[in-house]
């Protein structure tokens, strides 16, 4: 299971990538191999204030839909509307052209209470 060293990461399967003032979001390898194909992704509007942990964004795969939860607080600054035409960028590129949004955080520390790869390998195991 693929899990780079330099992200963060949520219980729920969320990673976290730092670029300056923003975070990069989008779910793991290890989620996406748990839902499988996935056919369609409800992206957050743009400008939404997304809460820590508050759910922002749902994912649909052939076997369930499941919520996607903010890692952070922070406001929407992007999300990857390549997602509408090709959802299935999360199975295939989940750390890459598979992300999901992008927040603005409130707080960069909050970054803080995130797991590192080494403690995310362990909780997937």
């Amino acid at each position: 299971m693929n899990v780079p060293d330099d992200l963060f990461y949520t219980e729920s399967h969320e990673w976290v990538r730092v670029e300056g003032e923003n975070a990069r979001i989008g779910i793991t390898d290890h989620a996406q191999a748990e839902l499988t194909y996935v056919v369609y992704v409800e992206l957050p509007k743009v400008g939404a204030e997304a809460e820590a942990r508050g759910q922002i964004a749902v994912v649909e795969s052939v076997k369930a839909a499941s919520d996607i939860y903010a890692p952070i607080k922070g406001e929407v600054v992007e999300v990857n509307e390549a997602l509408s035409s090709n959802p299935a960028l999360v199975n295939t590129d989940p750390f890459g052209e598979g992300w999901i949004f992008v927040l603005k955080m409130t707080s960069p520390d909050d970054v803080k209470q995130l797991k590192d790869a080494a403690a995310y390998r362990q909780a997937i195991g």
